[in-house]
């Protein structure tokens, strides 16, 4: 009896273990704010805000919780105080970030071929840019991931579901059971655990990661895809005169998608339409093709892979950036 009864005290233990290392994982919900005296009503204000989490609260620029209808300075200076606490945003050893980098989940392509040169697949917690040509497969590259992250870890998936924010009207569920088949999982699990939202301008696209950052506070999402990113902006903002405003509400975009990366672990991919180069070089420099968006878009993207198509096999080509 004894001996049982020290089992079950061990049993207790690891389990309380295990939920310390949950909750120190993250990420937190808000809420939790209110054990460091903040009021109810203030967090409520928060949420209206989009701001769901711990971390995004440390995320956000002061001026913006400033900003907020209700909540005065003296407050915001506390909700960061409490918050600080919670998540911790100092220097940390490369020692310990090597630590944490090895924990990162490579969700794979379902191309053993395109995961090489991933070098291991989909890069959780970051944002992966695929650009190319009409018809290069971005977008079928898009489907198989939806079915690929809901793997086990073992397997080369995510453990999660998938949330599809589809730009230009391409998405098609039938495929996605095509490919369920493939992986040999049940078709219509997989269909339940991709949320899908179509985007008809840009600022619904941008709205879009506030509804997104309150589901992924309630379930597990493994990858984050817009597909995409940029075909809105090609046609909401024309001519040079608004290219300054495109660049910074695309800019203010992709720092979002960011912001879902760092609070969620989720692995951000998006596609980005190109624009052909024309100049004295074209027949001697191979394809003359860019991903549009400038430097804000290369900035954003942890990794760049451009899809080039090969017209004559129908095959398509990876190139890593």
């Amino acid at each position: 009896m004894e001996q049982q009864h020290r089992n079950q005290q061990k049993d207790v233990q690891e389990r309380r273990q295990d939920d310390l290392e949950e909750i120190q994982h993250g990420p937190f919900p808000v809420e939790q704010l209110q054990e460091s005296g903040i009021a109810a009503l203030d967090i409520k204000k928060l949420k209206d805000s989009g701001l769901y989490t711990v971390e995004s609260v440390m995320y956000a620029p002061r001026k913006d919780l400033v900003q907020i209808k209700g909540i005065s300075e003296a407050k915001v200076d506390k909700i960061i105080e409490a918050a600080s606490k919670l998540v911790p945003l100092g220097f940390t050893s490369a020692s310990q970030l090597h630590a944490q980098r090895l924990e990162i989940i490579q969700i794979t392509s379902g191309s053993k071929e395109l995961d090489k040169v991933l070098e291991g697949g989909i890069e959780t917690g970051s944002i992966t840019e695929i650009y190319g040509e009409f018809r290069s497969g971005k977008t079928q590259l898009c489907h198989t991931l939806c079915v690929a992250c809901q793997l086990p870890l073992d397997q080369g998936g995510g453990e999660g579901k998938a949330m599809y924010i589809d730009a230009e009207g391409t998405f098609r569920p039938q495929r996605l059971l095509q490919i369920a088949d493939r992986f040999g999982l049940n078709g219509a699990d997989v269909l339940e655990n991709v949320a899908y939202a179509r985007a008809y301008n840009t600022d619904h696209q941008s709205r879009l990661l506030i509804e997104a950052a309150s589901m992924m506070v309630e379930t597990r999402f493994a990858l984050m895809i817009v597909d995409s990113a940029t075909a809105l902006y090609r046609t909401d903002f024309s001519g040079r005169g608004e290219l300054s405003a495109r660049q910074m509400h695309l800019a203010k975009f992709l720092r979002s998608l960011q912001k879902l990366a760092d609070e969620f672990g989720v692995a951000v991919v998006i596609t980005n339409q190109v624009v052909s180069q024309v100049d004295g070089s074209a027949m001697f420099a191979g394809p003359q093709i860019k991903p549009i968006g400038g430097n804000i878009m290369a900035h954003a993207s942890t990794t760049r892979t451009g899809c080039l198509f090969a017209r004559e096999g129908e095959t398509s080509a990876f190139v890593k950036w």
